[in-house]
């Protein structure tokens, strides 16, 4: 099982300067179009093959559009001992800074 954060939660820790890792499962066109700065991305479908590029015990927040993706690739991990937070609302709900491109 894992936690969930809410969006304002996960701003709230980026502004006090903690350590957050965000990683965005959505697809690049959506990734394209606004992210969270400094987020890593690996689309949901590719998650499996990428698990080289995490670190199981840093904890992770994991964002799509709203909530529903992110929330599978949560499962998903914390099934491989992985230590993710879900941010349900994602980014339709993120009040932060947004990079555009790629």
């Amino acid at each position: 099982m894992y936690k969930e954060q809410l969006p304002e939660e996960v701003l709230e820790r980026m502004k006090r300067k903690e350590n957050v890792v965000i990683l965005d499962v959505r697809e690049p066109e959506e990734w394209e179009s606004g992210h969270i700065p400094g987020a890593k991305h690996i689309p949901l479908g590719q998650i499996a093959r990428a698990l080289n590029e995490m670190d199981p015990r840093q904890e992770t927040i994991v964002v799509c559009r709203s909530g529903n993706r992110s929330g599978q690739a949560c499962a998903f991990l914390s099934s491989m001992g992985y230590n993710v937070i879900n941010m349900p609302g994602g980014m339709s709900k993120w009040s932060g800074d947004i990079v555009y491109g790629v």
